[in-house]
C-alpha cells in the first residue's frame, strides 16, 4: 500500500485537522527513520494510521478492550489512550496490515512501554514532534530528535509524565516504564557523558 492510497484510507475516519496532523507525522516519520537507519516504509504506514481509530465511538473501544486481548486496565484511564491499542488491533482486522512493527508502533505511540523498538520510538517521537504541536518543551524535543532518539524520547516522556501529574491526572503504566527504561539508555548522557 502506498502513502497516498493509505492516506486516502484514513481521511475518511478523521477530522480535517486531526488528518493535517496526520500528513505532518507521516513527514517525520520518514525523516527520523531516514536519519536514524530504520525502515521509512514502515514508518510511513505506522505514522498514516497511528490515528486511525482516534474518532471510533467511544462504547465501540470499550468493547474491543473489553473483549480483546488488550490491557483491561486502560479502562480505568482517560479514553484519550484507548484509541492507540484498539487503532493497532483494527489496522490488522479491517485493513489487513499484518506486520508486527507497524502494529506495534500504532499500538505504542500515545502511551510509550519499556523496551521500544526503534520505529516505535520514531512513532512516538514523530506524533510528539510533528510541526503542528506548540507546547512548552516541544522545541528541546525536536532538537534533541536531531540528535538522540533515546534521549528525545525520553524527554517526551517526561514532559507528558510531568503534564498529566500538574494536572493531577494519573499516568498509565506503561508511560512510567517507558520514562525508566529510556533513563536507563540516557542517563551517562544526561550525566554529561557520551553514549
Amino acid at each position: 500500500m502506498d502513502r497516498y492510497e493509505a492516506l486516502s484510507i484514513v481521511e475518511p475516519h478523521l477530522k480535517k485537522s486531526r488528518f493535517e496532523h496526520t500528513k505532518r507525522v507521516v513527514d517525520t516519520a520518514i525523516e527520523l527513520a531516514d536519519f536514524y537507519g530504520e525502515d521509512t516504509k514502515k514508518a510511513e504506514l505506522a505514522a498514516v494510521f497511528h490515528d486511525y481509530c482516534k474518532y471510533r465511538d467511544i462504547k465501540e473501544m470499550e468493547q474491543w478492550i473489553r473483549t480483546e486481548d488488550l490491557p483491561k486496565n486502560l479502562l480505568s484511564f482517560h479514553q484519550e489512550l484507548w484509541h492507540a491499542p484498539v487503532g493497532a488491533l483494527l489496522a490488522e482486522r479491517e485493513l489487513g496490515i499484518d506486520d508486527k512493527d507497524i502494529l506495534g508502533a500504532i499500538r505504542w505511540h500515545t502511551t510509550g512501554k519499556a523496551g521500544m523498538t526503534k520505529l516505535e520510538k520514531i512513532i512516538f517521537l514523530a506524533d510528539y514532534i510533528e510541526p503542528g504541536r506548540d507546547f512548552p518543551g516541544v522545541d528541546r524535543v525536536r532538537d534533541q530528535a536531531k540528535i538522540n532518539l533515546n534521549l528525545a524520547c525520553f524527554l517526551a516522556s517526561k514532559n507528558t509524565i510531568e503534564f498529566l501529574m500538574s494536572k493531577n491526572q494519573p499516568v498509565y503504566p506503561d508511560t512510567f516504564y517507558a520514562y525508566n527504561d529510556l533513563l536507563i539508555q540516557v542517563k551517562e548522557n544526561l550525566n554529561g557523558g557520551k553514549n
